[in-house]
C-alpha cells in the first residue's frame, strides 16, 4: 500500500510514522510519500521517518517530493495535514479577532473562517489531482477546519472522510480512569468537528459516564478548562473546544495577556526540527506530545485500515449527515460514530439530541455552510455573512470590522480579494 501525506514536512509527521511502526500489522504499507513544497524541511522529516521505521524493522520506503503529482500517483490513500500560510498565518488567526473582542482560535470563529478561506481552494485543487492520478484512493482529511474541508471535498464528489483526534483522546483518557484497555470503551460522541459532546461512555456495553463524572469530574473539567459544576450539571463531557463558547469572555481576557498558541508551536517546531536533523534520534521525541495531535496516528491507521480492508468496524469520523441529525441538512458534515467499510462511512443512529446541544450544533452548521460558500466563491459579502452567522461573532458591526481585517490580512492567499 502506498500512502501519500500532503503536508508531509509537518512536525506532526513523526507522530504518524510512529503509529505506522507500532501498528505495522494493521496496514501493509510499502511506501509513505511525503509531499510538501518546503523541500529542506521535508528532507529532515523524511530522514527522521526512515530512522524510526528502520528501528522498528518496518519495510516501508519513505519518499519525499515537492511534486504533488509524483507523490499521489498510484496512492491507495491520501492524508491531508497541510497548513496554508504556515504558523505566520495561524498567528494572525489567533490574534486578529482579539482586536474586536472575539476569541482568537485557528479552527473556530474568525480564525477558523480565515483558515477555511485559505485552505478549501488549495485542498480542492489537490483532490482534483488525486482523482486524476489515484482515482481509487480515499482522501482522509486531518486539515482544519475538518468539517468545512470535508464538506468541500464531498460536495465536489471526492472520496473523502474527515478525521479528528478529540474522540480518541477522550476514549484513551476515560479508559485510563477506568483502568481498562481502550478497546473496551466506546463513546456516545455527537456534534460537529470541534463542537461535540460525550453523552455516554460505554464500558463493555454499560454506560459508565455518571460514574466517571462522579469519581473524576474535577480532573475531567480541569482538562477542559471548565468548572466541574458545569460538567456535573450537563451530565455530559463537552469537547475542550466548547470552552470558547461556554467561557468566551474569560478566554478573550486570557488571550489578551498570554502568548499565542501559534508562537508556542513555532518555538516547538524549531526545536523539533533540530531533533529531526540529529542522525542519532530515531524515536518520537517527548516534545512532540506537547505539539498536539495526540493519538492522531492511531486514529489514522485504524481509519485507513478499515477503508482498505472493508472491516465494517465503528469509528468516530466526519461524514455526511444524511438524516442522522434531523435538525440539520442532509448535506451537512457531522462528527459521530460510523460504520467504516471499503465503501466509506455510514453514521450509526443517534439518540435525539437535547435542545441545549442541538441549538448550538444547528447554529454552527449554518455558519459552516456560509463559510464554505465564501471559501469556494469568494467575496467580502459572503465572508461577512459567515461571520454574522457565527455565534462567536454575531453582531453586525463586529462582523463588518472583522471582514475588513480578515480579508486584508489574508489577501496574499485569496485571489478574489485582489479584484475587490
Amino acid at each position: 500500500m502506498k500512502l501519500a501525506v500532503i503536508g508531509g514536512g509537518s512536525t506532526y509527521t513523526p507522530e504518524l510514522v510512529d503509529g505506522f511502526a507500532r501498528l505495522r500489522d494493521e496496514l501493509a504499507l510499502t511506501e509513505i510519500a511525503l509531499v510538501d513544497p518546503a523541500a529542506e524541511r521535508t528532507a529532515l522529516v523524511a530522514g527522521m521517518a526512515r530512522r524510526m521505521l528502520a528501528r522498528a524493522g518496518h519495510p516501508a520506503v519513505v519518499t519525499a517530493t515537492p511534486d504533488l503529482g509524483e507523490g499521489v500517483a498510484g496512492a491507495d490513500a491520501v492524508l491531508l495535514q497541510l497548513r496554508v500560510g504556515g504558523q505566520a498565518a495561524r498567528e494572525v488567526d489567533e490574534t486578529l479577532p482579539l482586536r474586536c473582542g472575539c476569541v482568537g482560535q485557528e479552527t473556530t470563529g474568525t480564525g477558523g473562517l480565515a483558515k477555511a478561506l485559505r485552505t478549501v481552494p488549495v485542498v480542492l485543487e489537490i483532490a482534483d489531482t488525486v482523482r486524476r492520478l489515484a482515482p481509487d484512493a480515499w482522501i482522509v482529511d486531518f486539515t482544519n477546519p475538518v468539517g468545512i474541508v470535508t464538506r468541500a471535498l464531498l460536495d465536489a464528489g471526492h472520496r473523502a472522510i474527515g478525521l479528528c483526534n478529540v474522540a480518541i483522546g477522550f476514549q484513551r483518557r476515560f479508559a485510563a480512569y477506568l483502568g481498562v484497555e481502550p478497546e473496551r470503551v466506546s463513546l456516545g460522541h455527537v456534534g460537529l468537528n470541534h463542537l461535540t459532546w460525550e453523552r455516554s461512555v460505554h464500558l463493555d456495553g454499560v454506560d459508565v459516564l455518571p460514574r466517571l463524572i462522579a469519581e473524576h469530574g474535577k480532573e475531567i473539567a480541569g482538562g477542559l478548562g471548565l468548572p466541574p459544576e458545569l460538567v456535573e450539571r450537563l451530565g455530559a463531557v463537552p469537547s475542550y473546544y466548547l470552552r470558547y463558547f461556554y467561557a468566551h469572555d474569560l478566554v478573550v481576557a486570557e488571550q489578551r495577556v498570554s502568548p499565542s498558541r501559534a508562537a508556542e508551536v513555532a518555538a516547538m517546531e524549531t526545536e523539533l526540527l533540530a531533533l529531526y536533523a540529529d542522525p542519532a534520534v530515531d524515536t518520537k521525541p517527548e516534545l512532540l506530545a506537547r505539539r498536539g495531535g495526540a493519538f492522531y496516528s492511531e486514529a489514522a491507521v485504524a481509519l485507513i485500515a478499515s477503508l482498505a480492508g472493508d472491516r465494517g468496524d465503528v469509528q468516530i469520523v466526519n461524514t455526511r449527515n444524511d438524516g442522522t441529525l434531523p435538525f440539520l441538512s442532509g448535506d451537512a458534515v457531522i462528527e459521530v460514530p460510523a460504520r467504516v467499510t471499503a465503501a466509506g462511512a455510514v453514521p450509526l443512529p443517534v439518540e435525539p439530541v437535547e435542545p441545549l446541544y442541538a441549538g448550538l450544533i444547528a447554529h454552527v452548521s449554518a455558519y459552516e455552510e456560509l463559510a464554505l460558500q465564501a471559501a469556494v466563491h469568494g467575496g467580502a459579502d459572503r465572508v461577512r455573512d459567515a461571520l454574522l452567522a457565527h455565534p462567536l461573532v454575531g453582531q453586525d458591526h463586529v462582523a463588518g470590522e472583522l471582514t475588513g481585517l480578515l480579508v486584508e490580512a489574508n489577501r496574499p492567499h485569496l485571489p478574489w480579494a485582489a479584484a475587490e
